[in-house]
């Protein structure tokens, strides 16, 4: 909490459900990025926040952008990034879309199996690519499954099948689990990589570029460490495994960028028991899962939840969002201390949520609004 977002909310006194994200903040993070790893390029992953606001500032202080999507290459031309500063990070897409990137002077590309260096070539004929290898992520709070990436064995294949068809096969990517609290965690990827490297140098390729991926964490309930910390242990990863031949580096911070920047306002709809003698109270909030808190499914994230009254005893409760669907609820296996004295009506504000809380918010579902935001 900042004290622009606290005046922000104390003067606008915004109604519903919002979003209220500092963009002091996130000039100070990217900064951090910049000064921890100063050799490598900052690709900020758009779909953490895409606000233009927050797009516009990092254009503005020279970040590269990590796209998903055309709307996203997009909204990040539409920022003020050049072609030369985009990545179309994504291991799964359209044909079309490839096509429609790559007439937008979109030149980075990432794949991880055969079938996708076969449609970048065909739309995208010349076009640089590099491949994404699986990666355990141990650790994260909120660890990523096999769905990208490929065994680093057959991460070689794809690259010499891309060489093969005329594309620039330029290196390797990972990620490590995003909100990753171990410092340690790139260097098994990076060996990976290095290997890749080796193998294919052998084969007449030379590859010169490592993306090391997200996993930097934004502060919520635990302390994580500092940015610092994390860049000082990848750089000795680098050295470890690639000697005096380092690869040029990139990362794709979104979380780590934008996550404590933001926070959301919300109020408390009602307050209950299922039973007399329940010790553990319910309390339901004008936002849930599907207003923009999607990633507390399975509590992997738990936000810092403040109100007015933290200064009473608390007790621990169950909180649940204010939608008619039962998977609707925040924080049950692990009940959340809130004040006892806590009423219906009260405003709660939810720390460290810039990043995925908006964009995971529903259109409509139930009819509610999709979450706010506003950048100040």
């Amino acid at each position: 909490m900042t004290d622009r977002i606290r005046d922000f909310l104390r003067l606008r006194r915004p109604e519903g459900p919002c979003l209220v994200v500092d963009l002091d903040v996130v000039r100070e993070n990217y900064n951090t990025f910049s000064r921890a790893l100063p050799d490598s390029r900052v690709f900020y992953a758009v779909k953490a926040n895409p606000e233009p606001e927050v797009l516009k500032l990092l254009a503005g202080l020279g970040s590269s952008f990590d796209c998903a999507s055309v709307a996203e290459i997009d909204m990040a031309l539409a920022a003020g990034a050049t072609p030369d500063r985009i990545s179309y990070g994504n291991t799964i897409k359209k044909e079309r879309d490839v096509a429609a990137a790559f007439a937008r002077g979109i030149r980075l590309f990432a794949v991880d199996c055969r079938e996708e260096v076969e449609k970048i070539a065909r739309a995208a004929p010349g076009a640089q690519v590099f491949a994404r290898i699986l990666c355990a992520g141990d650790g994260a709070e909120w660890p990523l499954s096999r769905k990208f990436g490929c065994e680093p064995a057959l991460a070689v294949e794809v690259l010499e099948h891309a060489h093969r068809l005329g594309l620039e096969a330029i290196g390797v990517s990972f990620h490590v689990g995003s909100q990753q609290p171990n410092t340690e965690a790139w260097d098994g990827a990076l060996k990976s990589a290095a290997n890749i490297f080796r193998t294919l140098s052998e084969r007449g390729i030379q590859l010169r570029m490592v993306n090391l991926g997200g996993g930097f964490p934004a502060r919520y309930l635990k302390k994580v460490p500092l940015v610092k910390a994390y860049g000082r242990a990848i750089s000795g990863a680098l050295r470890k495994h690639f000697g005096n031949r380092l690869p040029e580096t990139i990362i794709e911070p979104g979380r780590g960028m934008v996550g404590d920047a933001g926070v959301i306002k919300a109020e408390v709809v009602l307050i209950s028991k299922k039973a007399d003698e329940d010790d553990t109270r319910w309390v339901y909030l004008d936002i849930g899962k599907f207003g923009g808190l999607a990633e507390t499914m399975d509590e992997a994230i738990r936000y810092p939840i403040r109100t007015e009254r933290d200064g009473d005893d608390k007790a621990p409760c169950i909180i649940a969002g204010p939608t008619c669907d039962s998977a609707d609820v925040l924080y049950e296996k692990h009940p959340y201390p809130l004040p006892v004295s806590l009423s219906i009506g009260d405003e709660v504000l939810i720390e460290g949520t810039g990043a995925y809380t908006q964009t995971y918010s529903a259109v409509a579902f139930n009819g509610f609004p999709p979450l706010k935001a506003y950048v100040i």
